[in-house]
């Protein structure tokens, strides 16, 4: 299994990285929707219906599978061979920090659910605060595997 892991270990990179990308501009995005969904629609108006399209489908067509495809091919170069090396710190902030990004995925999610019931209670402030978790997880994360800190 290890040898076949290492044959495929640049094609097993390029995947994770276009899901990264993929993932991370749905992270970046979808707050920003929240913003406009926040301080522009009201229950039920055409606005509102267009917002809850948008974020459904990205969350569904993107983020969702981007999500879990960086998942599945990272902890394919983790099994890599040769790839992590367990006795230095960067795996286990890298780690750390993709948990977290998770996490704020499935914080987004409930948000969404919140404005489908129209029970949002956020202000679009609040949203763009919550903007810039990504950004300093993505910072974490390559600070991790490029300086390898």
């Amino acid at each position: 299994m290890s040898d076949i892991l290492a044959l495929l270990y640049p094609w097993t990179k390029a995947i994770h990285i276009m899901a990264v990308i993929s993932w991370m501009a749905g992270l970046f995005y979808l707050p920003r929707l929240f913003v406009y969904h926040a301080e522009n629609a009201e229950n039920g108006d055409q606005l509102d219906q267009t917002l809850q399209i948008m974020e459904y489908k990205l969350l569904r067509f993107i983020m969702g599978p981007a999500s879990i495809a960086t998942w599945v091919f990272g902890l394919l170069l983790v099994f890599t061979p040769g790839i992590v090396d367990w006795s230095a710190v960067w795996p286990y902030t890298k780690a750390l920090a993709v948990i977290l990004m998770t996490g704020f995925h499935h914080w987004l999610m409930a948000r969404r659910k919140n404005f489908e019931r129209g029970e949002n209670t956020l202000e679009g402030r609040r949203y763009r605060l919550m903007n810039e978790v990504p950004t300093v997880l993505m910072v974490i994360i390559v600070l991790s595997v490029v300086v390898k800190f």
